[in-house]
This record gives C-alpha cells, structure tokens and sequence, in this order.
C-alpha cells in the first residue's frame, strides 16, 4: 500500500512527465534534421562549360547563339543561377524587360542576395514603370551592402532618370477614317 506521501509524488511525475518526453522527442528531432542538411551540390560542369561559352558567344555578338547556349546551361542544371542573369541581361539588351524580370527574379530564387540580380531586375522593372517595386529592390541593395556599393548607385540613378518616355504615336488617338 502507498502511504500519503508517495501520491503527491506520482501526481506530480503525472503531470510533468508527457511535457518532459515531448521537449526530449523534439530535441531528438531536432539535432537529427540538422546533421541531414547538406551542402548544396556543386553546379554542373557542363552548365559551367556551356556558360563560359554564351559569354564567349555574347561578345563575338551572337546574341542568339548565345541565348541558346545559356538555354540549354539552364536545362542541364537549373540551379546554374549565373545563367539566368547573363539571360536576363540579354533580354534587357533586346528591350524585353518583362523577360528580364522573369529572368533576375529566377537568379533572386536561387540566392536572393545576389546584389548584381537585385540591380538588373530594378532596373527591368524601372523599364517597365514599376518605380516602387525598383525602390523595394534598391532598398535590399542598400540593406546588403554594408557601405556605398556602384550597384545601389547605379540603381539610384536609373530610378532618378524614370522610366523610358512612351513615343507619342504609340499613345496618341488615332483619328476614326471617314
């Protein structure tokens, strides 16, 4: 028989015991989740070599050679985040910016500090007159660079200058023939 003082004692342990194996089972989970992180993989060699040679292709003046390469870079490893802003530029350059943003916002995926992608897609999207969404990126740039950094002054100047002006004959109103 249990005397008096042993009851407490099991109410106690009772009450304590269900919250004292959850907190030892999420340690457990814990500790096991962080040892199976790995490093990410290394990008594919070949996504490099296919790399190299759109950038090759880009300055001989292939554009489209190289927009192929870089295609193809991202299909064989899409986490090749270099490819998706040199494309990005290349849609830039083509004054496609809507496929530049897609492009940056691709690299931004990969690394969202990537301060060379945060650059071009403000500037894509100061192309396309989304100011706020610019000033949203040049803010981050300036949150990451620590200091003064060319590309958050890059950045500035291309939100000071504003968008591109629309030509007058894509906004006139063209008068009903008679």
């Amino acid at each position: 028989m249990l005397g008096w003082g042993v009851v407490p004692r099991l109410e106690l342990m009772m009450r304590v015991l269900p919250f004292a194996i959850a907190s030892a089972l999420t340690l457990a989970s814990l500790s096991t989740s962080l040892q199976g992180q790995r490093p990410p993989a290394p990008v594919n060699a070949q996504s490099i070599q296919l790399l190299t040679q759109a950038r090759a292709a880009r300055a001989s003046g292939d554009l489209d050679g190289a927009v192929d390469l870089l295609e193809t870079a991202v299909a064989v490893d899409p986490r090749n985040r270099e490819a998706y802003v040199v494309l990005a530029e290349l849609a830039d350059a083509r004054g496609l910016p809507g496929k530049a943003i897609r492009f940056y916002r691709e690299a931004l995926t990969l690394e969202p500090n990537d301060v060379t992608a945060l650059r071009g897609q403000g500037e894509a999207l100061v192309a396309k007159g989304a100011m706020a969404r610019a000033q949203e990126n040049l803010a981050k740039i300036r949150t990451l660079c620590k200091t003064a950094c060319p590309a958050a002054n890059q950045l500035a100047a291309v939100i000071a200058k504003g968008p591109p002006a629309i030509a007058q004959a894509d906004t006139a109103v063209k008068p009903k023939p008679e």
